[in-house]
C-alpha cells in the first residue's frame, strides 16, 4: 500500500450497521465521559458479570467487560477494548448468560433500535438488567442551538426519547421496568428494565 493509499484508508472506520464515520484527532487528554454523570446512580444496577457498550474510556464499573469499536471515536478514559465489534451483534456471547447490559448516549446512533435492544436483551439472564443512559434527541437539540455546542450527527432519530424507548420495550416484552429518571444533566434520560422470565411478571 503505497502512502497516499495509507492516508487514505486512514480517514474512516466503519460505524456499526454499516455506517461511516470520519476519524478526528483525538484530544490530547480525555475529556469528561456522560457516564460520569450518571455512575452514582446507575453503577449499583451493574453487579455482576456484564457489559459496558461503547464505553469509550471510562466504563461503568472496573469489573465491566468493555465493548466498544476496536478504534472508539469517545476518548473519555484510558481504559483499553477488550472486545472490539458491532455494539448491534454480540456474537461473543450465548442467550440469557450476562447479569447486566449498560449502555451510554449510543443507542440513538442505530437506525434499528427495536433490533438492537433484542439483541441486548437476548444476552441477559432472567432477572438480568438493561440499563440505558440516553439523550432526549429534541431537547438535545434545543441545547445545542441556544448554546452553539456542536450537535452529534451520529443521532438516527428526530423523536428519539424516554417514552420512544419504553413503547419499543413494551412491544418487545419480557421486561419490568424498574428504575427510570425522564431528565437528568440537562438533555439525558435514564431507564433500567429487568429481564423477567414469565410473561406474567411483566409491567
Amino acid at each position: 500500500m503505497n502512502s497516499q493509499n495509507l492516508k487514505n484508508s486512514c480517514r474512516l472506520i466503519r460505524r456499526p450497521l454499516g455506517r461511516i464515520r470520519k476519524i478526528f484527532r483525538p484530544p490530547a487528554a480525555p475529556y469528561r465521559s456522560e457516564t460520569s454523570k450518571c455512575r452514582a446512580r446507575l453503577a449499583p444496577f451493574c453487579v455482576g458479570y456484564g457489559l459496558d457498550l461503547g464505553f469509550g474510556g471510562d466504563p461503568i464499573t472496573e469489573q465491566a467487560i468493555r465493548v466498544d469499536l476496536p478504534q472508539p471515536y469517545a476518548y473519555t478514559g484510558s481504559a483499553p477494548v477488550q472486545l472490539g465489534g458491532d455494539a448491534a451483534e454480540l456474537r461473543w456471547f450465548q442467550d440469557g448468560v450476562l447479569d447486566y447490559v449498560y449502555s451510554s448516549h449510543l443507542l440513538e446512533d442505530f437506525p434499528d433500535t427495536e433490533g438492537v435492544l433484542r439483541e441486548w436483551l437476548r444476552v441477559l439472564r432472567p432477572g438480568g438488567n438493561l440499563v440505558i443512559f440516553c439523550p432526549d434527541e429534541q431537547i438535545y437539540l434545543t441545547y445545542c442551538q441556544r448554546t452553539g455546542a456542536i450537535h452529534n450527527q451520529n443521532h438516527c432519530h428526530a423523536d428519539f426519547s424516554l417514552p420512544k424507548v419504553r413503547n419499543i420495550l413494551r412491544r418487545i416484552g419480557g421486561v419490568k421496568f424498574i428504575y427510570e429518571n425522564p431528565l437528568v444533566d440537562i438533555y439525558s434520560w435514564e431507564l433500567v428494565t429487568q429481564k423477567v422470565e414469565r410473561a406474567g411478571d411483566c409491567d
